[in-house]
């Protein structure tokens, strides 16, 4: 199948993005995680929504599954910034995220 590898990649990204949001909330500092908090949740929302589109039949998905990717990227970025190992481990569930997106629409 070929939505196989991004639906996987999206399930994984929706997992650490939900689990870096919870985790944010137990930081010390917590205003500053709002940003990489909101953009958590968003990508996990985004992900999700293409998840159940990509496992219909459904063929008109190419629009969806780039703006998939540049949420992703977005929220890879802002994980980036932060040196938490749920920050670290959400930034690279996005940009395997994103890299699955690219391979599908190659």
């Amino acid at each position: 199948m070929r939505n196989e590898k991004l639906i996987s990649a999206l399930g994984n990204c929706i997992n650490h993005c939900n689990y870096c949001a919870d985790a944010c909330l137990d930081e010390d500092n917590v205003k500053m995680m709002t940003d990489c908090i909101r953009l958590d949740k968003v990508c996990a929302e985004v992900c999700s929504a293409l998840n159940q589109v990509l496992a219909t039949d459904y063929k008109d998905v190419k629009g969806l599954v780039e703006y998939c990717k540049k949420v992703c990227q977005a929220c890879a970025d802002e994980c980036g910034k932060h040196d938490t190992q749920h920050c670290k481990d959400c930034a690279k569930a996005c940009k395997d995220c994103v890299a699955a997106c690219e391979n599908y629409l190659a």
